[in-house]
């Protein structure tokens, strides 16, 4: 059985720290993706807006956002879960009937402080805050932890580092392994130069993780940039 993967939406970051942008010049969104392994139609950090992801699912797949089955986010960051919100307050998202997954340690990494930021705001009586946090554990709570195995040729692969438990998605074909990898990779010139972003959580876990994503791919698909081949392979 065949795995397809395509680019739905090319990302960018905010301010390119390797163009010499010191602060956002340009609003910042994460490389969408989507994997059709057997009966699951699985969509990689929904960045974009719903209206807007809808649309480039149909332009690069024939798709509607009724046609995903699931949802996976490589990390919790707000940037890569635009599309999961709802285009009007009170209305369904357009992915409220797919599964979401995040992985495990992400989801942990994130809950913990996130509970106990809530259990703060409450206590200072800091409603509107209070508000926004409960918003953030409710999507979390939304999101089930991810299995090992997305699908048929499909597995999870850790990336921690930027965010303490990111996780690519590692898909072996028959000719070449593709690894998705989220912010762990961030551009082509941060592949070419060998950087991890400056903001990473960890920077020395993000340097091991980033050269575990170099080693075992021939393909790879950055978080804010397009497919491309491993300079590091040889031609095939």
């Amino acid at each position: 059985m065949s795995t397809d993967l395509r680019v739905i939406s090319i990302g960018c970051l905010a301010a390119h720290p390797l163009w010499d942008e010191k602060t956002p010049v340009r609003t910042g969104h994460a490389t969408t993706t989507l994997i059709r392994a057997g009966a699951r139609t699985i969509l990689v950090d929904p960045s974009l807006p719903a209206p807007i992801l809808g649309a480039r699912l149909a332009e690069r797949a024939n798709l509607r956002p009724r046609d995903i089955t699931h949802v996976f986010l490589t990390c919790f960051r707000p940037e890569l879960r635009r599309g999961l919100l709802p285009a009007e307050e009170g209305a369904p998202g357009a992915f409220d009937h797919a599964t979401w997954w995040i992985g495990e340690a992400e989801r942990e990494a994130v809950g913990v402080p996130l509970a106990a930021q809530l259990r703060a705001a409450a206590g200072a009586g800091d409603r509107e805050l209070a508000e926004t946090l409960e918003r953030e554990v409710a999507l979390l709570k939304r999101c089930e932890p991810a299995p090992d195995r997305l699908g048929e040729r499909v597995d999870l692969f850790p990336l921690p580092g930027v965010t303490p438990g990111l996780c690519g998605v590692l898909i072996a074909g028959q000719r070449h392994t593709t690894l998705i990898c989220g912010d762990a990779v961030a551009t082509v010139e941060h592949l070419e130069q060998g950087q991890v972003l400056p903001w990473a959580a960890d920077v020395e876990r993000a340097r091991e993780s980033f050269a575990e994503a170099i080693e075992i791919a021939d393909l790879l698909v950055p978080g804010r940039d397009n497919l491309v081949v491993n300079p590091t392979k040889r031609a095939f």
